[in-house]
């Protein structure tokens, strides 16, 4: 009896280890943090859209619990390269998203001990400009990001963007 008890920790333990969440000093960690950045600044800040395409895969999925599916990079960016071009760069951009502090978590994927890509989760806030001008604070949501290691390169393969709550404050 204690040697079954004992292996059922083990292997509780075992499997923990396996698939936790890595350490936010990790090199993945910090690399995956430094993409979210810059995959939501070019999409909120400075509406750089060649970034986004070298930030997503060719079939690319977004899955939005308010706006639906789009499958395929292009699909995904011709809307936002459509808004872009009829932006005045001297304005201030209409919205901006804020990632909250402390909740970017990151879990390795592995295929035969190799990293092949990651799972990004977190919360995020997004602002909108009112009619004066000044950011109102709006949604808060979830996202989780399926990264793939391609050539070296981290991708967006996957995004989920769900449970959107109005939350003022």
């Amino acid at each position: 009896m204690f040697k079954n008890i004992l292996v059922i920790i083990v292997i509780i333990f075992s499997t923990n280890a396996l698939s936790a969440q890595v350490a936010e000093d990790s090199e993945l960690y910090r690399t995956l943090k430094q993409y979210d950045s810059i995959l939501f600044n070019a999409a909120f800040n400075t509406c750089n859209t060649d970034v986004l395409e070298k930030i997503f895969t060719e079939d690319f999925e977004f899955y939005h619990d308010k706006g639906g599916m789009t499958i395929g990079r292009e699909s995904f960016l011709k809307p936002m390269k459509e808004n872009c071009a009829k932006m005045d760069a001297q304005q201030p951009q209409p919205a901006k998203r804020i990632l909250l502090e402390g909740s970017l978590r990151v879990y390795p994927l592995y295929n035969k001990g190799a990293l092949y890509g990651a799972i990004q989760h977190g919360v995020h806030r997004f602002e909108f400009l009112d009619a004066n001008k000044e950011y109102q604070k709006g949604d808060i949501a979830k996202f989780t990001h399926v990264w793939i290691k391609e050539n070296n390169t981290w991708k967006v393969k996957r995004e989920l963007s769900y449970d959107h709550q109005y939350k003022p404050k």
